[in-house]
Formats: structure tokens, C-alpha cells, sequence
């Protein structure tokens, strides 16, 4: 259980992370690889839609996901797709990313090996990240349209998806605080963040919901 404090802090971190772009056609779609499978049943719903010739799975496995996707993150988003129906021949699988900076190198270095001309891209993240993914390609892939997507649910939709109410808000607090050093690292570019967001962040990480942090240099 959580106070009534701790989940308004945590809706406010992920109504930041929502970027509220509307999807439309683009060059490719890259679904970003994680414990969710909710990420590619999207990316599969856009591909339908017609949002997109051609998709990339990017990702290979972390602690999170090492029991639950033990062929990696991109490979069990493939499997998923081609059930969904997508043919064989739409799906490129990108199985070395540790990291959402790898995510969007490898996934471009993929697609220029491919000779895929790429002017847009729609980048499909967990909803807590949608932010974070969008600002680390614009910093590593400046030349390309950058259009955010997530599965449309709420918080508490969200929470009762993923049945781990802690690993949902240690979450969100990590990809907050990237949002808040990678800048000066060279990750992404620096995003405006509002004060009662790091308000909010700071009040999470004094209660420990930090699991999820990394040390900053």
C-alpha cells in the first residue's frame, strides 16, 4: 500500500512522461524493448493501422526481463507480432540493446546496413518513458522525425497490468531522473521540467523508490 501522497506524486511523473503526440505515418516504427508486451501489441496495432511499412524490435535482455524473456526483449516482441499477424518479412529484430541509447543506435545502425531510408520514425515506449525515449533521439538521431507512442491507458490501468505496484513507481522514478542528468552526459537533449515534477520525484526518492537509479558521475 501507498499513501495518498506518494500515488499523486507518482501520476504526476507519469502525466509528465506522456508526450500527447498524435501518431501518423512514418518512415518505420522501432519498438523499444522492456519487460512489457503491452509495447509491442502497440507497435503491432500502428503497423496495422498503416502507420508504417516496417518494424525494428530493439532490445536484449536485463534483470528484469532475463526469467520472463529468456530468448531476449526484440525476440519475444517478434514472436508476439507474428502471432498478431504481422508477415515474417515486416519485422526486423535488433537483440544487443542494454539501454534506450542502444535501442535507438543499434536500431539505426540496422536500418542504414538495410539501406532503409529513414526520415520519421514513431517510437513506441512503456507509457512512463515515453518522454525519455523521445529525448534520447533527438540527441542520438537528430535528422529523423521524432513522433512518441505508448499504450493509451492510466496509471492505475497500468499498474494493475503489470501486477508489481513498487517496480511501476521505481520505474517512473528512474526514468525521471535520467530525464534529469543524461542532458549533461550527452544521452538527450535537456527537457524543461516543471517544479512540482521534480517536487514530486525528490519526495519519491526520500520514501525509496529508487531502485531503479543510477549513479551519477
Amino acid at each position: 500500500m501507498i499513501s495518498v501522497q506518494m500515488w499523486s506524486d507518482a501520476q504526476r511523473l507519469w502525466d509528465f512522461q506522456q508526450m500527447h503526440h498524435e501518431p501518423r505515418p512514418c518512415s518505420v516504427g522501432i519498438g523499444l524493448g522492456s519487460h512489457d508486451l503491452g509495447v509491442a501489441n502497440v507497435t503491432v496495432d500502428l503497423y496495422q493501422r498503416g502507420m508504417f511499412p516496417l518494424i525494428v524490435f530493439t532490445g536484449a535482455t536485463s534483470r528484469t526481463t532475463h526469467d520472463r524473456m529468456p530468448r531476449g526483449e526484440a525476440e519475444h516482441y517478434r514472436e508476439q507480432a507474428l502471432e498478431m499477424g504481422v508477415p515474417a518479412s515486416a519485422i526486423l529484430v535488433e537483440p544487443r540493446a542494454r539501454n534506450t541509447g542502444e535501442n535507438i543506435n543499434f536500431s539505426r545502425a540496422l536500418l542504414e546496413d538495410r539501406r532503409i531510408d529513414v526520415s520519421s520514425v514513431l517510437l513506441v515506449s512503456k507509457p512512463y518513458e515515453e518522454r525519455r525515449a523521445y529525448a534520447t533521439a533527438r540527441k542520438l538521431w537528430p535528422a529523423v522525425d521524432i513522433i512518441s507512442a505508448s499504450t493509451p491507458m492510466t496509471l492505475s490501468e497500468y499498474v494493475d497490468s503489470i501486477k508489481d505496484l513498487r517496480l511501476v513507481l521505481d520505474m517512473l522514478v528512474g526514468a525521471q531522473q535520467r530525464l534529469l542528468i543524461y542532458p549533461d552526459q550527452g544521452f538527450m537533449i535537456r527537457q524543461e521540467v516543471p517544479e512540482s515534477v521534480a517536487v514530486a520525484y525528490e519526495r519519491l526518492c526520500a520514501e525509496g523508490f529508487t531502485s531503479r537509479l543510477v549513479s551519477a558521475p
